[in-house]
């Protein structure tokens, strides 16, 4: 004669089907801890990363400045067209293309001859370690 089995030790002999609350609810303080160092690390790497590439179009304005004011003989100070007559109008390119755009919407200003370019950024409040001015 076949023996029923018993629905009781048959449930402990298969162990658990899932997760615990206990174990769902620490495995996701864990994520979140790790997400909540992240992020502000992503982001602060990012704006430096803008910075950094707005103080290289600063010094490529810096050296088309240079450029254009030996090829027209201008004094130390002497005033200097807007940044659009030193990009690509053709036979003196400066700059090539349209010109450089700063990567966080700031707008550049050439200055005189005795002058860095500047950007509208600036020091940025929102995070001081990434400057956009020339060091």
């Amino acid at each position: 004669m076949l023996e029923q089995p018993d629905t009781k030790k048959r449930g402990r002999e298969r162990g658990r089907e899932g997760f615990t609350l206990i174990e769902i609810m620490v495995t996701l303080m864990i994520v979140t801890t790790l997400i909540g160092i992240a992020v502000p690390n992503f982001l602060r790497a990012r704006e430096v990363s803008r910075s950094r590439a707005c103080i290289k179009n600063l010094r490529t304005i810096t050296v088309a400045k240079e450029q254009y004011a030996m090829d027209n003989h201008l004094a130390s100070g002497a005033t200097m067209p807007a940044l659009s007559a030193l990009c690509g109008n053709g036979t003196t390119d400066y700059i090539r293309g349209s010109g450089p755009v700063c990567p966080s919407n700031g707008t550049y200003t050439v200055g005189n001859t005795a002058t860095d370019p500047t950007c509208s950024v600036g020091i940025n409040a929102a995070n001081p370690f990434a400057p956009h001015i020339l060091p």
